[in-house]
């Protein structure tokens, strides 16, 4: 490893540390290489950061970011959240099996664990304190099930992880129904133990009739429809993936002029939103483009290749020992930067093994999120945290069960390829 390279990840991690914004961090990092490296042209750095957003997939981002920021603002959410006290209003627990189950649902709509956990954190934490839950339950249960959000179609890991790796988007968006669902059951489980041990009670004593499912079905109906919709569209080849979003986008405004809900101020209050959250995400690929194509120069990924696949010799190992690092580095940064800066240097690696890709970006992206969700610095529970005014050490306490069941899940659909592949075998 050369003096500059050395030089460039100690900068970055120093920046890091001192919690500098992580695009800042990684552009910084990446001109002290240039620096250092005469020989190399600087116009390459600003190059490599232009090129680096002008992938045609990176399109599909605006438009869901742009379709959930408009469900939010329709009437979507609170006809989706009606509709989960209807299914989950007899379980122990009820308002916390709520938010599980709407956190499964939204993550076709939202997109984003992060706005997912802070719209869940404003929404429904302040009722589940009315309903008798502590604070850190009622925060730890927001961030966990926002661990889903992701996985669910069409989640922006999905997409970015596409566009790095090279995978389709299609597929990446089926593959992630399983492991959500698996995820969802797994925590309504662990909340109805909980709920049971401690007496948090249901939302209401009689059975759930006919009458009742479809009277919370109806406004939910159309919303719900979304991520069928765009899955749907995709493998009947109607539109692609960037496409998709557009069309979701689309839906979200019909719905919005349908309900009779969105305003032109609520329209223009979404666009914002949309820009900032699209801004962010993109400073992020710019500079890990930067930084990434350091990496290939450098030849980091071969050689980081050839000295796993010598010293690793069982596949299993390897992505035992990825998913361990992916939680640790998930704990400082955040998701969709590390994604961007670490995909390059994995996936090679994977395919050196035999590994399926699909399977590996699914057991890749939740290991990520577990780590977001991981004290010391996990942003899903600083969000979550900052929006509900939780003390930190009463959240880690309280969520130790939690971090059990991550780690049981995530083992499975690691040793478990199948449950992430059998679906788009089936699809595709």
């Amino acid at each position: 490893m050369s003096t500059a390279v050395l030089v460039m990840i100690v900068l970055l991690l120093a920046l890091l540390f001192l919690k500098v914004p992580v695009f800042i961090a990684v552009l910084g990092a990446s001109a002290a290489y240039f620096v250092l490296t005469p020989s190399t042209n600087f116009m390459v750095f600003a190059q490599q950061a232009i090129t680096g957003c002008e992938g045609i997939s990176l399109l599909a981002i605006p438009f869901f970011v742009c379709a959930g920021a408009l469900m939010n603002y329709t009437g979507v959410t609170r006809r989706i959240m009606d509709f989960c006290k209807v299914l989950t209003g007899r379980m122990h627990g009820g308002l916390a099996q709520v938010n599980v189950l709407l956190s499964t649902l939204m993550g076709g709509l939202s997109g984003s664990a992060l706005a997912d956990a802070a719209m869940e954190a404003k929404m429904l934490v302040p009722e589940m304190e009315r309903g008798g839950f502590s604070k850190p339950f009622s925060a730890v249960v927001t961030a966990a099930s926002s661990m889903i959000t992701p996985l669910i179609p069409p989640g922006i890991c999905l997409i970015l992880y596409g566009c790095i790796a090279n995978i389709s988007i299609g597929k990446l968006f089926v593959a992630g129904i399983g492991p959500g669902v698996l995820l969802c059951v797994s925590m309504m489980a662990i909340v109805s133990v909980i709920s049971k041990k401690r007496g948090y009670g249901s939302i209401r004593r009689e059975k759930m009739n006919s009458r009742m499912f479809v009277g919370a079905l109806r406004p939910a109906f159309l919303p719900l429809l979304l991520p069928v919709i765009i899955i749907g569209g995709i493998r009947i080849g109607i539109f692609t993936a960037t496409e998709a979003g557009s069309v979701a986008c689309m839906y979200a405004l019909l719905l919005g002029i349908l309900y009779r809900e969105l305003s032109f101020q609520d329209f223009l209050k979404a666009v914002q939103e949309t820009l900032l959250t699209t801004c962010s995400i993109l400073l992020i690929v710019a500079a890990a483009s930067t930084f990434s194509w350091i990496l290939t120069k450098e030849q980091l990924p071969q050689r980081l290749t050839q000295w796993m696949v010598a010293t690793i010799n069982n596949k299993w190992v390897f992505m035992v020992a990825v998913d361990i690092f992916l939680i640790i580095v998930g704990m400082f940064i955040e998701g969709n930067a590390s994604m961007i800066i670490l995909v390059p240097l994995f996936a090679p690696v994977a395919a050196a093994y035999g590994i399926d890709p699909i399977h590996f970006a699914v057991m890749f992206i939740f290991a990520n999120m577990i780590g977001a969700f991981t004290p010391p610095m996990g942003t899903l529970m600083f969000v979550v945290c900052g929006v509900t005014e939780c003390k930190t050490k009463d959240f880690i306490r309280e969520a130790v069960p939690f971090y059990l069941l991550c780690a049981v899940d995530l083992l499975f659909l690691t040793f478990v390829p199948v449950y992430s592949t059998f679906l788009v075998n089936l699809i595709y």
